[in-house]
């Protein structure tokens, strides 16, 4: 299987062999026509270094040296070419490599047919180690650069939610590099984390991606944050179902335009979250309870609230307790109409209404005032979303 004569003939033209294989693959691969994103001199070089192992090898016999393939594979991962397309430019730089040992094998009249079999097998067999090597290097390096574009991308939205972006070139620049518009309406999402290190919305921007939302997310240990754009004009007709079907706590904060006002939109969210009621999952919308809004803004002065307006009702026995209060927060929920509340409490509209005087009897406060009904239903909110 002696081909030492043929490759120290080739070595001789490395040059000429590292350019023509270099066209050849530029011509054959789509990806390599495009000198912005391999350049040509950076694919000459490699070609050229490649066929000097490759010749190397078949003079001597030594192990083959797959250093220059793994750093063709990472090189390449950097330069954003696909894989498949790097593999490809391998085998047609092998099989230009070959046509040409083939050739000069035949002014070497020394070299016989069984050699050159043999030698075909033995390239091939290269090939695959070098292959082999050049995806290797490739994956690593592409999960290496993965991992930094999201530590990147992170960064840039912790940057937009702490406002640590202010100049307007710079908050454009941070919209590019996240995949969002420059310009608005966006608006800022925050779902409870059940477990650290768990997300609570998981796949959340690849599905609002498919219905055409950027957005950008963050975890932090207690919450996961997200900025999304509802420049499409269904964006928030389809993001919602999205995050109501994850099952998971969410505020959301209402819509605004310019980015520099992220750091307020994420208040509203998570205000919007405080606010929420129950411990079940469910959607809170900032603007859809303002008073439960700024109940959640509050607690110290929402407590005190309670104490002021409440607490006559809050000394009684549970059970009694919990009856006016049902009954009160059912009053509420059907507009002040007893009938309604009655048959949401199954029980007659008379009951409500005996129900009804005593909270006004232990309170002294009137339920035909305004002032007085807008207190209690501060006060019922504050009841409802404060920790007793």
């Amino acid at each position: 299987m002696d081909l030492s004569g043929v490759s120290a003939a080739l070595r001789e033209r490395l040059p000429e062999l590292g350019e023509r294989m270099a066209q050849r693959i530029r011509a054959e691969v789509e990806s390599y026509t495009d000198d912005s994103l391999t350049p040509f001199v950076s694919l000459r070089d490699s070609c050229e270094s490649n066929a000097d192992l490759v010749l190397r090898h078949f003079a001597s016999g030594a192990e083959p040296d797959v250093r220059p393939a793994q750093e063709t594979g990472r090189l390449r991962a950097e330069q954003g070419v696909p894989l498949a397309d790097t593999l490809h430019a391998y085998r047609v730089g092998f099989e230009y490599l070959w046509s040409q040992m083939v050739e000069e094998a035949r002014r070497h009249p020394e070299v016989t047919d069984a050699q050159l079999v043999a030698g075909s097998s033995r390239i091939w067999a290269l090939f695959g180690r070098y292959a082999e090597a050049v995806a290797a290097a490739y994956r690593e390096a592409s999960a290496e650069l993965a991992l930094r574009r999201e530590a990147r991308r992170s960064a840039l939205a912790e940057a937009l939610f702490t406002g640590a972006l202010a100049d307007p070139t710079t908050l454009r620049e941070a919209a590019r590099q996240l995949g969002l518009p420059e310009r608005g309406p966006y608006a800022v999402v925050a779902a409870s984390v059940p477990d650290p290190g768990q997300e609570p919305l998981p796949g959340i921007e690849a599905v609002l991606r498919q219905v055409q939302v950027p957005s950008a997310w963050r975890l932090l240990p207690d919450q996961q944050i997200g900025l999304v754009s509802l420049l499409h004009r269904d964006a928030e007709t389809v993001s919602l179902p999205a995050l109501r079907r994850s099952r998971a706590r969410v505020g959301v904060s209402p819509r605004f335009d310019s980015l520099r006002d992220t750091p307020q939109a994420l208040r509203f969210a998570r205000l919007a979250l405080a606010g929420l009621p129950g411990d079940g999952p469910g959607v809170a919308r900032f603007d859809d309870s303002p008073l439960a809004m700024l109940v959640a803004a509050a607690p110290a002065e929402a407590t005190r609230l309670v104490e002021v307006v409440l607490r006559p009702v809050l000394d009684l026995p549970a059970a009694e307790r919990a009856r006016l209060l049902e009954t009160l927060g059912h009053w509420f929920a059907a507009g002040g109409v007893a009938a309604e509340a009655a048959d949401l409490l199954f029980v007659h509209p008379n009951t409500v209404r005996y129900r009804l005087r005593r909270v006004e009897k232990l309170t002294g406060r009137s339920l035909s005032e305004p002032n007085t009904l807008a207190d209690l239903g501060a006060a019922l909110h504050a009841l409802r979303l404060l920790p007793r």
